[in-house]
């Protein structure tokens, strides 16, 4: 297992992602509903709606909004979502994963290729970077569930593949059969984790000059910001300096 890595997705620009929080919310609202509605809305006997319940909670989301979005689930008038994955390229060569849940699959369609056309990057085939990704488990934990130490152990003893640290937290890979087995017994060692959920790892990342990154993170904002995009993977790496310039 390595102890650190510059994996890289969506988690720049912290202070402005933290201003987002109603609208993380709402993501993660979609998504247990998606999850309820796919299997029972009992979280102990529907393995996915008890990851999005477990993440919901550890990213503070209270208790009666995570109950309403299981509700939603089991409502006459309620919305059906769709899963679409979208893949692109921006700036630099990147490669781009998008997941979407939408009620309109024309309108988000129309949405992420306008956001890729206008900041610098363009839509793909549906394969086109995907070859280049893992399909993993990642489960997400912050500084406070331990120092890297205590956490890789706890990694180990469950079966997760890989980890790394760094001063946001803990990243534990697994393989993406074993994601719910595997955050299950860090749940029992660490506590709920911050995240856990099926993810792109890129097999090789590519280093980003500071116009580039600007653009990029453009770009990824634009996506993140909406309603439909749950989540943006990429195989981009930003040097510290140049991130520090953009924060």
């Amino acid at each position: 297992m390595a102890g650190h890595s510059k994996f890289n997705n969506i988690k720049h620009r912290k202070g402005a992602q933290d201003k987002k929080r109603a609208a993380l919310f709402s993501k993660l609202s979609r998504e247990i509903t998606v999850a309820a509605k796919m299997g029972t809305p009992d979280p102990d006997m529907n393995a996915r709606l008890r990851l999005a319940v477990s993440t919901a909670r550890g990213q503070s989301m209270p208790k009666d909004n995570i109950q309403r979005a299981i509700d939603k689930a089991t409502a006459s008038d309620g919305e059906n979502y769709e899963e679409i994955r979208f893949e692109g390229f921006g700036p630099g060569g990147v490669s781009l994963i998008v997941e979407t849940l939408t009620d309109n699959r024309n309108r988000t369609v129309t949405d992420v290729r306008t956001m890729f056309s206008k900041n610098g990057g363009n839509m793909g085939a549906s394969g086109s970077v995907a070859h280049g990704f893992d399909q993993l488990g990642l489960i997400t934990y912050s500084r406070e569930a331990g120092n890297s130490e205590t956490v890789l152990e706890a990694a180990l003893e469950a079966g997760a593949e890989d980890m790394q640290s760094d001063e946001d937290g803990h990243e534990i890979w697994t393989a993406s059969d074993e994601l719910h087995a595997v955050a299950g017994e860090l749940e029992k060692a660490l506590g709920e984790p911050t995240g856990a959920k099926l993810a792109w790892r890129p097999n090789i990342e590519v280093t980003l000059d500071e116009k580039d990154a600007q653009t990029l993170l453009n770009l990824v904002d634009a996506l993140d910001e909406n309603d439909d995009v749950q989540t943006v993977w990429g195989n981009y790496d930003v040097p510290d300096e140049i991130m520090e310039k953009l924060s």
